[in-house]
């Protein structure tokens, strides 16, 4: 109810009582008992503690709403009534026009209020209804009191109805923890659910247990109570819903490229070929940014993506994507939308890119996966000045972009192309390993160019012009922005490559390093001296790539750069080698009856896997002896998979020499064609060339 001041109402103002005597505007005086009085803004009085209004007529808050939460018989009722009741007394009905006058047995000036009411008891009885003078008496204190016309209606069509009707109280507070239970469970029936409520209320009421209802009369419930909850639909959806936080959606919106991107890894839905017979899913690890919704980059590696990979993915998103050989002209930046000349004027390898803008992200949300967690990545991003921000777990919407980016690049990009296998086997084809299948690089190839292609300049749902509203697309939207955020290059060097990889602490013995049951060694290296680095025993820093371990870096404490250690056998194995490879060699050159060492062993294992795999798929017939059983060849193909993809190559900078090189010490030569490079576009440009 809202309450308005008149003259002479009685009010409580800072703990005394007064009585309005004047109104004048926002100004008001107030009269107190001892014939005080005081002058008091109207909003000053209302806004006081403390104020009431003691004795004033309260005014109906609602006059002549609309009432569409009745039923069409109910509301029409309650009209009727209030046009009734509004004659009974004005002698006008409601809505009467300015020239109407009163009928004379409602005329207020020759009638009076009982003999209107008798009025109009007698004429509403003999339209059929039962009213008599009490009945419109009570009407008129009803609507005088609410000032709503619903309150002229019967109260059990106002009434709100029970979401559980007539069932115990006990039952329903059974049934509402058991569906909590239900959240991490496996999806099961109603008929389930039914027993295991029967089953509770056993254990917990055992002298008087409340009836559960009938089947059907239980399912009806069910469905009132579960309504949103799916929780007899999918466990996923079901988990999800349930981690949703309590408060409402809110939009966050982020006005500079890079503020915030999102990072994640899912399984990408479309079969490659690894070569020798071997087909996988392959996994994409891609990070959006989410104020332009640009695919700042994507990686596809084999089944088990490593820490190394979502290291390498931030070098990535820093520098310009190049040209390739292949692309159309259309892709380039200065074919696009986004302001390649005020970037060129910045940043010159922008004039080798294509239509893919580089963006520094200041902030990166990840989940709580063992890769994201990791030393590796969390060191990476330290090394590039980028800050971190987990997602709580178990709440895949706190970083709901790359969750929907990725169900996009499923319906734009996956289920077009040859092995697309579908998100379930519900959804999949007949024979699709049957098909000619690209490996894992070429895919890569595919998907970089559908990225400037296919993403970067489409319109997206979420991205609108700030001036007309307008849908943009990516590259748009970062044109409008970096505007105002303006453009810093990032320049790379070989030496950033490797403080992105995984180290540990190791002792330079005089043989060189031992590491997982390979010895590295290389000329120049301080042996037998320390670091310096107490805080590890004065052990040296080694860094090392797990998809090619056929060299390691250690870190000169006592200058600049890294020293290059090759493994000591590597001559007898010239093929990628990733640590996965070994692994499964040294499993089986641990079962072979020989005198030789271990590592010579394995080298020997090894070597002969790879040769065994270069005679050629399965479906060409191997000399005798020499196929290759189902897990070799699953080993072989995921190594030249993580092999193929594009990694940068390093020109290792001679390190500082801090000692003497032992007469007798014996090393590898290390082969001419390093792995590794610098991120520059305009090499990197050339090294897609035939």
């Amino acid at each position: 109810m809202r309450q308005v001041l008149h003259l002479g109402d009685q009010v409580r103002y800072e703990d005394c009582e007064y009585r309005v005597v004047a109104l004048s505007g926002t100004h008001l005086r107030l009269a107190g008992a001892d014939d005080t009085t005081i002058a008091v803004l109207l909003t000053h009085l209302l806004a006081s503690d403390g104020f009431a209004l003691l004795d004033g007529a309260p005014v109906p808050a609602v006059v002549n709403p609309r009432l569409d939460d009745l039923d069409t018989h109910t509301a029409d009722l309650a009209r009727q009534w209030e046009q009734h009741i509004v004659e009974v007394e004005t002698g006008l009905p409601l809505g009467a026009g300015p020239d109407a006058r009163p009928r004379p047995e409602y005329d207020p000036a020759t009638t009076t209020l009982t003999e209107r009411c008798q009025a109009k008891a007698r004429e509403l009885t003999a339209l059929g209804w039962q009213a008599s003078p009490r009945t419109i008496a009570r009407m008129r204190r009803r609507l005088r009191t609410t000032g709503d016309p619903r309150a002229l209606t019967d109260g059990r069509a106002r009434r709100p109805a029970s979401m559980t009707g007539d069932t115990d109280p006990r039952v329903v507070e059974v049934i509402r923890q058991a569906l909590q239970a239900e959240i991490p469970d496996s999806t099961g029936t109603r008929d389930r659910f039914r027993w295991r409520v029967q089953q509770i209320i056993a254990d917990r009421y055992p002298d008087d247990p409340p009836p559960v209802p009938a089947k059907s009369t239980f399912n009806k419930l069910l469905r009132t109570m579960t309504a949103g909850t799916y929780t007899f639909d999918a466990a996923v959806t079901r988990r999800n819903m349930s981690n949703r936080p309590a408060g409402g959606f809110t939009t966050l919106t982020f006005p500079r490229p890079g503020q915030v991107v999102q990072i994640d890894t899912t399984t990408i839905d479309i079969l490659t070929h690894l070569g020798d017979g071997i087909t996988e899913r392959g996994e994409l690890t891609a990070a959006v940014d989410v104020a332009t919704r640009t695919l700042c980059a994507g990686i596809l590696r084999p089944q088990g993506t490593k820490a190394i990979d979502a290291a390498l993915l931030l070098p990535r998103m820093l520098v310009p994507d190049p040209m390739r050989p292949g692309w159309d002209d259309a892709l380039r930046i200065t074919h696009s939308c986004l302001p390649y000349e005020r970037l060129i004027g910045i940043d010159d390898r922008m004039r080798l890119a294509a239509a893919k803008p580089a963006i520094y992200p200041e902030m990166i949300v990840y989940d709580q996966g063992k890769v994201y967690v990791s030393a590796t990545f969390v060191q990476a991003c330290r090394r590039l000045g980028i800050s971190l921000q987990p997602a709580p777990p178990g709440t895949p919407t706190y970083k709901g972009v790359i969750e929907r980016t990725f169900g996009s690049i499923n319906t734009l990009f996956c289920q077009y192309v040859v092995g697309y296998v579908g998100c379930d086997t519900t959804r999949r084809g007949a024979r699709i390993a049957d098909k000619p299948l690209w490996s894992l690089a070429q895919l890569q190839d595919l998907f970089d160019e559908w990225v400037i292609a296919g993403w970067q300049s489409r319109p997206h749902d979420e991205l609108a012009s700030p001036d007309t509203g307008r849908r943009l697309s990516p590259n748009e939207m970062y044109a409008t922005l970096v505007a105002a955020a303006g453009y810093v290059p990032v320049m790379l060097r070989g030496d950033d490559y490797l403080e992105l990889l995984p180290t540990f602490w190791a002792t330079l013995n005089d043989y060189g390093v031992r590491w997982a049951g390979r010895v590295y060694n290389t000329r120049g290296l301080p042996r037998r001296q320390p670091s310096g680095v107490t805080a590890q025993k004065n052990k040296w820093q080694v860094a090392y790539d797990e998809y090619d371990i056929t060299r390691i870096w250690v870190r000169n404490h006592h200058g600049t750069g890294w020293f290059t250690l090759d493994w000591t056998h590597r001559a007898m194995v010239n093929a990628p080698l990733a640590d996965f490879t070994w692994r499964h060699a040294r499993r089986k050159a641990a079962t072979m009856d020989s005198t030789e060492p271990l590592e010579t062993r394995t080298a020997r294992v090894l070597n002969d896997l790879l040769r065994r795999a270069g005679h050629g798929p399965p479906d060409q017939p191997p000399p005798p002896g020499t196929a290759l059983t189902a897990e070799e060849r699953r080993v072989v193909s995921r190594t030249r998979a993580g092999a193929a993809a594009h990694r940068p190559t390093l020109d290792d900078p001679p390190p500082d020499d801090i000692g003497e090189e032992p007469a007798d010490e014996t090393s590898a030569d290390a082969p001419s064609d390093a792995p590794f490079g610098a991120f520059d576009a305009a090499d990197h440009a050339q090294r897609w060339l035939p």
